[in-house]
């Protein structure tokens, strides 16, 4: 079991999941973060402090986004495990189910 990154999060990005994440496994594509749930330790220091609620435990994650199941594990069959997004950096790509996405203007405060 590991956490997810679902929709809220597209294009808006808030990166507070990144300042909290003790192992730093939370990537970051053009438009969305990802959780590689091979370096992800299930602490859930991430969850609390995502400000629009778009990290979910996996049993957790609400039907209608249950694609982002899929989503956060396929983000990662080219890159692999680098082991820490801090020595990728922001990846030019994203999962082809967020790059289809339409552009979402976020009004976040």
């Amino acid at each position: 079991m590991t956490y997810i990154i679902a929709l809220p999060c597209v294009d808006l990005k808030d990166r507070a999941c990144v300042d909290e994440c003790p192992v730093d496994c939370i990537y970051e594509g053009e438009r969305s973060l990802y959780i590689n749930a091979d370096e992800c330790v299930d602490c859930g220091a991430c969850e609390p402090v995502c400000p629009v609620e778009a990290i979910y435990y996996e049993s957790d994650l609400p039907e209608e986004w249950a694609d982002y199941h899929r989503v956060n594990v396929d983000f990662f069959e080219n890159i692999g495990n680098p082991g820490g997004a801090a020595k990728v950096g922001v990846l030019d790509f994203d999962h082809p189910l967020v790059a289809a996405l339409p552009l979402r203007t976020t009004t976040h405060e």
